[in-house]
């Protein structure tokens, strides 16, 4: 979401200027490549860009190819294949072996239903979407058409993406939080389709006030997450409440919202004070909790008697993070975001060289 918004600001800048503008979108990977479906690249006329598509081989020869679509206000689907290894192929060197699709879309400025908008549509909300694309560019005329779905209403869906089994698919999507290419079964569908499942920003609520609490919201700002902090109002210093979308005292906890993209880390510091606050957290929607401190803490707040029925070893993260070696306070928090993001993506946090297959 962060890339999302950072294109969004771009957009913005440049719409009350005379410069166009296109899309460049992964649409389609076979393979090994350094982005996936979804990332995304903004570039104007001018030649300025943002966000991207590789990890920097594809975006120069991507920025002409945007130009051009500019140009031919007209969208496009290009192939980039070195899956037999072969830069002189394409003219640039992906060192991924890979088959990557990026779609390029010329932007309407008038259009209140562009593209953009759709993106900015959902980066001020915080439920999940699913965008529809047509991507075949046997049908150019089709090409790039999209819509958005909401979760609550999946058959609310324009005429022409009606498919028979798109409704299966874009539940499939929503279920396991990943993009789909619906193909072309029959001579009377006319395109594939990306049923690319698009999820709000991550909210991580941070409950402590001591210093250690800087070093989380450094990686957590990078991430793009919205941060939260609970605490001391008087102990918190200029740093975390110029980062924090909202602050809370520990007494006022039960007024933050929260809901399925939300993480909790309680690193109070306090014991007592855990005790406390543990069962007001898990009141409240989340999809991870964890807790700072050794396991020797966790098994004595497991015994507390209003703690015991809890089953906190299967609710908490405690100790807390993956285990790096961490030592130092940026470590830790690098430990601590690092397991958020594998609960988050539903993956087994090993080394990626004994990973079986695909790394994504």
């Amino acid at each position: 979401m962060k890339e999302i918004r950072k294109i969004i600001a771009k957009y913005d800048e440049y719409t009350e200027l005379p410069v166009s503008m296109a899309l460049a979108s992964v649409v389609s990977v076979e393979q090994s490549s350094y982005r996936r479906i979804g990332a995304r690249m903004l570039v104007c006329s001018n030649g300025i860009w943002e966000g991207g598509i590789s990890g920097g081989c594809l975006e120069g020869d991507a920025l002409k190819r945007a130009q051009i679509a500019i140009f031919k206000n007209k969208c496009s689907i290009v192939t980039y294949d070195t899956l037999e290894d072969d830069e002189n192929q394409i003219g640039v060197g992906l060192g991924c072996n890979g088959k990557i699709d990026i779609l390029f879309e010329p932007i309407d400025i008038s259009d209140a239903s562009n593209i953009i908008e759709q993106l900015r549509t959902i980066a001020n909300s915080q439920q999940p979407r699913v965008l529809l694309k047509k991507i075949s560019p046997e049908y150019p005329e089709q090409l790039g058409n999209h819509c958005l779905v909401e979760e609550s209403d999946i058959n609310d869906i324009p005429v022409d993406f009606h498919r028979a089994d798109l409704n299966t698919v874009i539940k499939d999507a929503f279920r396991k939080g990943r993009p789909q290419i619906l193909k072309r079964d029959t001579a009377a569908i006319e395109s594939d389709i990306l049923v690319e499942y698009i999820r709000p920003e991550t909210n991580l609520v941070i409950i402590g006030d001591n210093y250690d609490v800087n070093a989380l919201i450094g990686i957590v700002n990078e991430l793009g997450w919205n941060i939260f902090i609970v605490g001391r109002l008087k102990k918190m210093n200029k740093y975390m409440t110029e980062h924090a979308h909202g602050i809370f005292e520990y007494e006022s906890l039960q007024e933050l919202s929260s809901d399925r993209f939300t993480a909790f880390v309680l690193m109070t510091h306090d014991y007592n004070w855990d005790i406390k606050l543990i069962p007001e957290i898990l009141k409240k929607e989340h999809f991870y909790f964890g807790m700072l401190g050794p396991r020797k803490r966790l098994q004595k707040i497991m015994g507390e008697d209003s703690l015991k029925s809890l089953q906190l070893d299967k609710k908490l993260h405690s100790p807390i993070g993956l285990d790096i070696g961490a030592e130092t306070p940026e470590e830790i928090a690098l430990a601590i975001c690092s397991e958020i993001i594998s609960v988050m993506r539903s993956r087994d946090a090993g080394f990626l060289k004994d990973r079986e297959g695909s790394i994504h």
